[in-house]
């Protein structure tokens, strides 16, 4: 029954890989192998036993979805108000270039401070806003996966499985910050030296008379609802820390804090004006089938974790394999394909390293920047995928070959100060 577990899921993850060829929505795939590999679960427990741990798993997985819907609300709301015009007004270069340097260094940042998902999904909107070209903003939509899934890999509050080692005292976050620093930036760096030979001229602007539906926001509420919400991001991560709640509960608490701003400043508008900047608006507006098809994507791979697939991989690859850096890298590798957190925490379960041990490091740089490589692989990557409509195949072809080069530059450079300096 494992076996036949582990076929479904299998067969699943080839049906997203070949939507375009099988013109079957990728959400509706993602959602019955989630349901399928749940039910085969439970033939192999049993009830009593796969429905708490259904139960567990969905928690968790509510977590993130609660996250994207709040983050994804924010952005349309911004989006509403003509907000991005507040950053889009001050990029003067249209060189293709010098653009995706722009953007893959403000996301690398950006999401250190943030998180990877929240970086993604405020950049990749803004990308839309910058260029009118679907083909280019597919390259600039690669990019920002990678600079966010790179940024957050050496920041203690950039990405979830950081965070996890953070937490459960494997890294300390000044040393993490220091000695990830250099991987992270090489991993961006490589795939965007590259495309920077690749790219040429300039980028189409969107017809504005076109983009702005509705009636123009006035400048002070283009501004107000901007940089608020920007704040509020910013504060997830602090409230998360001051508070100990987890991180849905911070941007729930910024999306709250907005909707009540947006009420007020057009609290005196007639309706048929107001309805178009309200929550609701934006509620219709967000791409619902990316949330359920993230949701497919976890249960399944929840259920594999249930069924201590993962676990068991782990102890198989600990025992045939003695170098610790391959460990890492293998990881790294399988985080593409499977969620990265049930892979770490399985690891961090087997191992009794010291604190700032480079093992932990290694794991923390791998299993973060290692799910840019598919774009499913990481959150960051659902959430770009559902904005700009990448398929699974074209993001294989033209920038998983890049993210496999940058990932495995970054631990490279790693391994090589770990062995000459550290």
């Amino acid at each position: 029954m494992t076996a036949l577990l582990i076929l479904i899921f299998c067969i699943g993850y080839s049906l997203i890989a070949i939507e375009e060829w099988s013109k079957i929505n990728k959400t509706a795939i993602a959602l019955i192998t989630g349901v399928l590999c749940w039910v085969i679960y439970t033939g192999i427990a049993s009830t009593q036993v796969a429905m708490p741990a259904l139960t567990h798993h969905l928690s968790g997985i509510s977590e993130i979805l609660f996250f994207l819907l709040g983050a994804m609300t924010i952005v349309e709301l911004i989006d509403a108000h003509d907000g991005f015009d507040v950053i889009t007004s001050q990029i003067k270069t249209l060189h293709k270039v010098k653009l995706i340097w722009m953007v893959s260094l403000i996301t690398f940042f950006l999401s250190a401070l943030l998180d990877n998902l929240t970086s993604a999904i405020v950049m990749v909107s803004l990308v839309r806003k910058l260029m009118s070209d679907t083909s280019d903003r597919r390259y600039f939509a690669g990019m920002v996966i990678i600079a966010a899934n790179a940024g957050g890999a050496w920041s203690p509050i950039g990405d979830i499985t950081t965070t996890m080692l953070w937490i459960g005292g494997q890294i300390s976050a000044q040393n993490c910050m220091l000695k990830l620093f250099l991987p992270s930036l090489f991993c961006l760096l490589t795939p965007l030296i590259y495309l920077s030979f690749r790219l040429k001229g300039n980028v189409q602007t969107p017809n504005k008379s076109i983009q702005n539906e509705s009636l123009q926001t006035k400048v002070w509420e283009r501004n107000l609802v901007f940089y608020l919400a920007l704040m509020l991001l910013l504060f997830v991560p602090v409230f998360k820390t001051l508070s100990g709640m987890p991180p849905y509960m911070g941007i729930l608490l910024a999306l709250s804090v907005v909707w009540i701003l947006v009420e007020i400043v057009h609290r005196k508008k007639e309706s048929e004006y107001k309805v178009q900047y309200s929550v609701a608006r934006a509620l219709q507006r967000i791409d619902v089938p990316s949330i359920l098809f993230f949701l497919g994507i976890l249960l399944a791979v929840s259920s594999l974790e249930a069924a201590d697939v993962l676990s068991n991989f782990a102890e198989t690859i600990d025992t045939r394999i003695q170098s610790h850096a391959m460990i890492g890298i293998l990881i790294g590798l399988l985080s593409a394909v499977v969620d990265n957190v049930p892979l770490v925490a399985a690891v961090m379960g087997m191992y009794d390293f010291p604190m700032d041990h480079f093992f932990w490091e290694f794991l923390a740089y791998c299993s973060g920047t290692g799910g840019s490589i598919l774009i499913i692989g990481s959150a960051a990557g659902v959430a770009a995928m559902g904005i700009e409509k990448i398929e699974f195949v074209w993001y294989l072809k033209n920038i998983g070959g890049l993210a496999l080069l940058g990932f495995l530059s970054g631990a490279a450079v790693y391994l090589f100060f770990q062995s000459t300096i550290y």
